[in-house]
């Protein structure tokens, strides 16, 4: 197994509240971006306080109630299923804040996408319909796409989160592209994790993570729910024939700006006619 891919945990951590994934600064190896992924039955609840972190909760699938400082935001999510393919609520929570989050379905699964934070920022609803949503690439690099938390917010101090869609037979996150050098305005210093879903649910997906003096080289066979780290390098998925992936990016650095740099062996696809 990869150093840069987890496996679904599931540990249970409170009643009906399922520990899904746990990615953070001790377990990672990453300063700026952290990831749980939590599974909840109805009427479970979880919390948290954060202390130099910010959180970007997305009602990933089923309905939730978010309570944050004096906010309650109610049976927020629209969708049954990632695979939906439609845009979902999302809340801000800033540092410094406490909050719950309750199943209101019969399973509701939640992301808390976390950066490094110190600056209290007031909590906000993202609804679905604020979502900006875009389709990439054409031939077989075509993905389909749903910016929740995008570089031009300003909700968030560091953090960024975006949805992928990516059919059987597609690359995405391709031509291969970086984010580790902060070298603004051409390139800025972005980690950055992947949290996967496949559809069907037995599939899998194939994803590498390598550097120009392949110091980092890591191939990876990727399952449903499994999670990928990008400390550095270039990063392209491919998803076999038969199958839809979904993923959720969660990425931060020292400055919230996404600027990359495509590997130049492999930028000649973007010219194709």
């Amino acid at each position: 197994m990869s150093k840069l891919q987890r496996k679904p945990q599931n540990a249970k951590i409170a009643e009906g509240v399922t520990l899904v994934q746990d990615i953070n600064e001790a377990n990672s190896g990453l300063e700026y971006v952290g990831f749980k992924m939590i599974d909840l039955t109805q009427g479970a609840i979880y919390e948290e306080s954060l202390s130099g972190l910010e959180c970007c909760a997305v009602a990933l699938a089923g309905k939730i109630s978010v309570t944050a400082g004096a906010k309650t935001f109610e049976n927020i999510g629209t969708r049954a299923s990632v695979f939906e393919q439609i845009p979902t609520d999302s809340v801000y929570i800033g540092t410094g804040e406490s909050f719950t989050i309750k199943g209101e379905t019969g399973i509701s699964r939640v992301a808390l996408c976390y950066a490094k934070s110190d600056k209290p920022l007031d909590v906000a609803l993202i609804k679905a319909e604020d979502n900006s949503i875009e389709d990439r690439g054409k031939y077989q690099n075509k993905r389909h796409v749903h910016n929740i938390l995008p570089d031009d917010s300003n909700l968030a101090e560091s953090l960024l989160v975006v949805e992928v869609y990516t059919e059987g037979g597609n690359f995405s996150s391709y031509p291969p592209h970086k984010h580790d050098v902060d070298n603004l305005p051409n390139e800025s210093f972005l980690e950055e994790s992947y949290y996967h879903e496949i559809n069907p649910g037995q599939g899998f997906l194939f994803q590498r993570v390598y550097t120009d003096d392949r110091s980092l080289d890591e191939t990876m066979a990727v399952e449903n729910r499994d999670v990928v780290l990008v400390p550095k390098g270039y990063h392209p998925v491919g998803v076999p024939d038969g199958y839809t992936s979904y993923y959720l990016n969660v990425m931060a650095g020292p400055t919230k700006i996404w600027k990359f740099h495509n590997d130049p062996d492999h930028e000649w696809i973007l010219e194709r006619e």
